[in-house]
């Protein structure tokens, strides 16, 4: 029984990434413009392929351990470079957007960190 919870909770953790990743190829242009650095729409391919691969090998259990600290480290660059820039705007749909995503963010990057210690590839 317990196995069986893990391997759920590794699934649903997984899924989410797998969407987010086939949203950044969705809305590239949309999102271009959040990327803090020249490329724009180049990042936010390169970013939807990072989530997409992280999802499917948590989820096939193939280099899962390496791909959740990848993530994990991915997760905390959007903290330091989108969210939290957004949570010190001084506008406050921003500052609310920053700090809901900068939360999420560090609990996601969090787990990723705890599932890397705890997967074997």
């Amino acid at each position: 029984m317990k196995a069986m919870i893990s391997n759920l909770g590794r699934i649903l953790y997984a899924v989410p990434f797998i969407v987010f990743g086939f949203g950044h190829f969705m809305n590239a242009k949309m999102m271009s413009g959040m990327v803090p650095v020249p490329g724009g729409v180049i990042w936010i391919y390169v970013t939807g392929a990072c989530l997409l691969s992280a999802g499917v090998s948590i989820i096939i259990q193939k280099k899962a351990s390496l791909a959740c600290l990848l993530l994990g480290i991915l997760l905390l660059l959007f903290v330091f470079s989108i969210h939290l820039p957004n949570l010190l705007s001084h506008d406050s749909t921003l500052k609310m957007m920053g700090f809901s995503n900068t939360l999420k963010d560090l609990c996601l990057a969090g787990a990723a960190f705890y599932m890397h210690g705890h997967l074997r590839d």
